[in-house]
């Protein structure tokens, strides 16, 4: 079992299979473009301009599960974290990370990486690392930076 078995609807409305991403390092993030950790994304994105040629990708899935902190539509998302963000990396449609709506890939990350004292996400921009095969590695409190995870990735990326 592996990530690469879920597929997962665009923020256009469109099915995209994980497959897609196969051989790549991935970190999969459940965002909220209000929430207080939004400022992330500034950090995600340094991240994925930094190492994509070296095959990292991130993956944002808007949520508005965490005291409705997505109040945007699909279509508004991905253009406001650009503008707002300078977010280019790919950002899907919004989902659900818990609960009995919760997205399959979110009840597989979580069923393979438990938070602190339970398996379910407490809050916007909990981080899923995954590696070249779609094994997840390690799960990330939303309070870990992303700079605090860059040394993680180069591991991954054998640099």
């Amino acid at each position: 079992m592996s990530v690469y078995r879920f597929s997962v609807t665009t923020n256009r409305g469109e099915v995209q299979s994980l497959s897609e991403y196969k051989g790549k390092v991935l970190l999969i993030v459940n965002t909220a473009s209000e929430c207080g950790f939004a400022p992330q994304f500034r950090g995600l994105q340094k991240l994925y301009e930094r190492y994509r040629e070296k095959g990292f990708v991130v993956l944002g899935f808007p949520c508005n599960q965490f005291l409705r902190q997505e109040p945007r539509a699909n279509d508004e998302i991905a253009n406001y974290c650009e503008l707002r963000f300078g977010v280019t990396f790919p950002l899907f449609a919004k989902i659900d990370v818990k609960g009995p709506d919760a997205h399959p890939l979110f009840r597989y990350l979580t069923a393979r990486k438990r938070g602190f004292l339970t398996r379910d996400i407490k809050w916007n921009f909990t981080k899923f690392l995954v590696d070249r095969d779609g094994e997840v590695i390690k799960r990330y409190a939303p309070a870990t930076t992303p700079e605090k995870i860059e040394r993680d990735i180069r591991r991954l990326l054998n640099m």
